[in-house]
């Protein structure tokens, strides 16, 4: 444990130094090339050159986003840049365009593509998403979103103290990255708001997600294929559908997740705690070495969860085993309370039964008495103290 401690010490360490060094940088202000804090006119123009004088610098360089409101249509920071110690400091709030059409079909509002050494440090991401959730709501016409912050293809990144409102769609995505870490995230949207994982880490490597408060209508984080060493830590999540591994096994040919530590973590009145979920169809995917510990449930529904037979609308899975093959998951030191009186749930592939499944200390109640727990093709051990009893065979 004081390995893990200090390992985590560390990189808070190392990010505030990197912050401290990027400080004395040359510091190209918004302000300079043209950005409004009104909140009204299109600073987008006014960004990009910013960036660009930061990204051509040889030296360290800072953009800098002072206090005020400013208005961004989608925007990509794109790399390689002539450096590789670029501070994104921003003190005020980025609002996305109210009209949700504007950004909606883009993909992404604010990309940052082929960066390396990039840090983004404070700041508000407004991205006004009330509107499109709505319009989803009725069945309309309506674009699918953008994701508020996606890093791409980019290495040695930290994001520091930011918080992001009201996502169109995902608030925080990390693809195709290595060596990224989030510190001090904040993500606030309605309960009830599609769509809208907090953070989403997929084809990475050295992803570490530390001291963040998710509130959100979807995963709190959701961990796609292709992830291996991630670490979270002491992240709070609700009201949102907790932190997931997956869904995964979509596609027949598909990069595994593995290296995965979930630790310290508290679910309050979530849909699920600590999920892992696959399609009920073929795939080469697997799930593997993954440790949950020291978790608190208050009123989880799903507090224990592995699900091998998602079929969303029965299409193109009915009557279909998942080709996911999971193995060595550990849930140790889990407390708390479910919602419903089945507080660990292993539903497993009948054609690859999940495996070196662990359970230790774990003890979840459910109205003031022993919770429930249902097991199909879950194969593995129980120790210490277990409630409920274990049905791992």
């Amino acid at each position: 444990m004081a390995k893990q401690q200090s390992f985590s010490s560390l990189v808070v360490i190392l990010i505030v130094l990197f912050i401290s060094s990027l400080a004395n940088a040359a510091q190209y202000n918004v302000l300079n090339y043209g950005a409004r804090p009104d909140g009204r006119i299109d600073s987008t123009k006014a960004f990009l050159a910013a960036w660009a004088q930061a990204c051509g610098s040889i030296k360290p360089a800072t953009v800098y986003v002072p206090a005020g409101r400013f208005l961004l249509r989608n925007v990509v920071f794109q790399g390689p840049c002539n450096n590789n110690a670029i501070l994104f400091r921003v003190v005020g709030t980025l609002v996305a365009p109210s009209n949700y059409q504007v950004i909606g079909n883009a993909g992404h509002w604010l990309l940052f593509w082929l960066v390396n050494g990039v840090t983004v440090d404070g700041g508000v991401l407004d991205a006004q998403g009330p509107a499109l959730w709505a319009c989803k709501a009725f069945g309309r016409n309506c674009p699918s979103g953008a994701t508020s912050l996606a890093f791409s293809n980019s290495n040695n990144i930290a994001i520091e103290g930011l918080v992001s409102l009201n996502s169109q769609m995902f608030h925080i995505v990390i693809n195709g990255c290595h060596n990224v870490k989030l510190h001090g995230v904040t993500v606030s949207a309605s309960g009830h708001s599609p769509n809208t994982d907090g953070i989403h880490v997929q084809l990475s490597s050295g992803v570490t997600i530390l001291d963040s408060r998710i509130r959100t209508g979807d995963d709190c984080i959701s961990i796609g294929a292709g992830t291996t060493n991630l670490w979270i830590e002491r992240v709070a999540c609700g009201p949102g559908h907790g932190i997931s591994i997956g869904s995964l096994g979509s596609d027949l040919q598909e990069p595994g997740v593995q290296d995965v530590t979930v630790r310290s973590v508290r679910f309050t009145g979530t849909q699920n705690g600590l999920r892992i979920k696959t399609w009920g169809k073929p795939s080469n995917g697997f799930v593997r070495n993954i440790r949950f510990q020291n978790a608190i449930m208050i009123n989880v529904q799903n507090p224990i969860v592995i699900d091998q037979n998602y079929c969303p609308y029965n299409q193109n899975c009915p009557g279909q085993a998942s080709g996911v093959k999971i193995s060595d998951v550990t849930y140790q030191d889990i407390h708390g309370t479910s919602a419903t009186e089945v507080a660990v749930k292993f539903d497993c592939s009948n054609k690859y039964p999940c495996t070196g499944i662990r359970m230790e200390d774990v003890k979840l109640t459910y109205k003031n008495q022993p919770a429930d727990a249902s097991c199909n093709n879950a194969d593995g051990k129980a120790s210490g103290v277990v409630q409920p009893s274990s049905c791992l065979s």
